[in-house]
């Protein structure tokens, strides 16, 4: 029999049949693996004025695109979930060198209130969106907002505490497992 011959397959070799079943079965998991969809996941550590932005535009931004967005809030990157917190956040006069003030001054009582009310003021006078409004358009949006459950815990939160839909009882291994997934990972 010629090694052309359709009719009769080698013992070794499998039949044609079984090769497009096999073909059929691998572009099925390839579908399950690769759908498309690309996954963010940001990490969250600073509850500052300045740095409630980057990850929640970030986040929304990605999600608008059809991304897969977590963004895991930790220590004080918590003050951002928290209802009423993230409505109060400061900016910090010290140490921020793109600030129109020196160091020097910046270290004087009450000049991280001076400093956040000229923050609150440009974010008005642009009319940005608020950390609130941020907050609410990425859940709206889909985006996985979590709540570090050892930070919580540190800091006395309740789940009622945060925002309508803010993911809870999340901790670093979940984080972790979620950063190893994810397309693109950062932490802010």
């Amino acid at each position: 029999m010629s090694a052309d011959s359709d009719t009769e397959p080698d013992d070794d070799r499998p039949s044609r049949e079984a090769l497009a079943a096999r073909i059929e079965a691998l572009e099925a998991r390839l579908d399950e693996v690769e759908d498309g969809t690309k996954k963010m996941s940001i990490i969250a550590t600073k509850g500052t004025l300045d740095m409630a932005y980057p990850p929640l535009i970030l986040a929304s931004t990605a999600a608008a695109f059809g991304w897969e967005v977590t963004v895991f809030h930790t220590f004080w990157g918590l003050e951002l979930l928290h209802e009423e917190r993230s409505k109060h956040l400061q900016l910090s006069s010290v140490g921020n060198p793109n600030l129109p003030v020196p160091n020097l001054l910046g270290a004087l009582p009450g000049m991280d209130r001076v400093t956040t009310r000229m923050m609150e003021n440009r974010i008005a006078e642009n009319d940005t969106a608020s950390v609130e409004e941020l907050v609410e358009t990425s859940l709206e949006m889909g985006v996985d907002l979590q709540a570090c459950q050892m930070t919580v815990d540190l800091l006395d939160y309740d789940k009622a505490d945060f925002y309508d839909g803010v993911t809870t009882g999340v901790g670093a291994a979940s984080a972790i497992t979620d950063l190893a997934e994810a397309d693109v990972q950062l932490l802010v």
